[in-house]
């Protein structure tokens, strides 16, 4: 798996290997609003991830998510928080994110 510097440089590796949908996490789901469909967690993989420390404020910290989904056809990026500013998902989105969070 490569190494990245920035979240910026990750998605543009990402987006040139394919993974171009844009995704949103919600309670119990991800989103894409671009297609119109939330996938619950049997429905994508989790291929890769990055995790990004903030240099100067731990509020700033990122981990990007390369995600597919073979029933839907989708490849896509999740950004999102940990730490203090993670989201709150279900214990089901919690496993499934859990599985590949840890370095």
């Amino acid at each position: 798996m490569p190494a990245f510097s920035t979240l910026t440089e990750a998605i543009t590796d990402l987006q040139r290997r394919g993974y171009t949908d844009d995704l949103t996490a919600a309670e119990n789901c991800l989103i894409c609003d671009a297609r119109g469909i939330h996938l619950d967690p049997a429905q994508f993989e989790m291929d890769e991830f990055h995790r990004f420390e903030g240099m100067n404020d731990p509020d700033d910290q990122s981990i990007v998510y390369a995600i597919s989904s073979k029933d839907h056809g989708i490849k896509g990026i999740l950004v999102n928080a940990y730490g203090p500013d993670a989201s709150s998902f279900t214990q089901e989105m919690v496993r499934k994110l859990a599985t590949h969070s840890s370095p």
